[in-house]
């Protein structure tokens, strides 16, 4: 067992257990805190498979941008209503059947031994080519959306003034 797979073991251990608790909390603060933990696994795990610039846009995106809005977002409206915000109804049965499915599919993987022998290669960053590729062959594409990006910003900010 070499560092690569111990890091992809804690990974995966840190993931599974913070999507568990994601389900299985009754206080949505918390979903929100473990589910940080959660996405930030997943991108340990992209990193891992060679998808670098994927990991890189699920920390920037999920993880840096909409995670944190949620938790504003909540924390906002708890201060508001004065009433603390919790889930009442707790998801037993489609919870149990997920982890269900995920821990016969973990026993499939485990059991089959043919993946163990494979050499694995990780591949060249891809970051470089994917820039390569947006400044050369899409730079009109890519310029297109950032002025529809800034034109949805500024309508979005003249709706919320009035």
């Amino acid at each position: 067992m070499n560092l690569y797979d111990i890091i992809f073991y804690l990974f995966a251990i840190i993931t599974i257990v913070s999507a568990t608790f994601v389900v299985f909390t009754k206080n949505i603060v918390y979903a929100a805190y473990n589910l940080l933990l959660t996405l930030f696994g997943i991108a340990g795990l992209y990193v891992l498979l060679g998808a670098d610039f994927i990991g890189i846009v699920q920390l920037i995106i999920y993880v840096g941008g909409i995670l944190i809005l949620i938790l504003f977002g909540v924390m906002l409206t708890n201060k508001i209503t004065d009433v603390p915000i919790k889930s009442g109804v707790l998801q037993v049965i489609p919870a149990s059947i997920g982890v269900g499915m995920l821990a016969g599919i973990l026993i499939l993987i485990v059991t089959n031994i043919s993946w163990r022998n494979m050499e694995l290669t990780v591949p060249e960053s891809t970051i470089g080519s994917l820039g390569m590729l947006l400044m050369n062959e899409y730079i009109l594409i890519f310029e297109l959306l950032g002025m529809l990006l800034l034109i949805a910003l500024i309508g979005a900010a003249n709706i919320a003034r009035k």
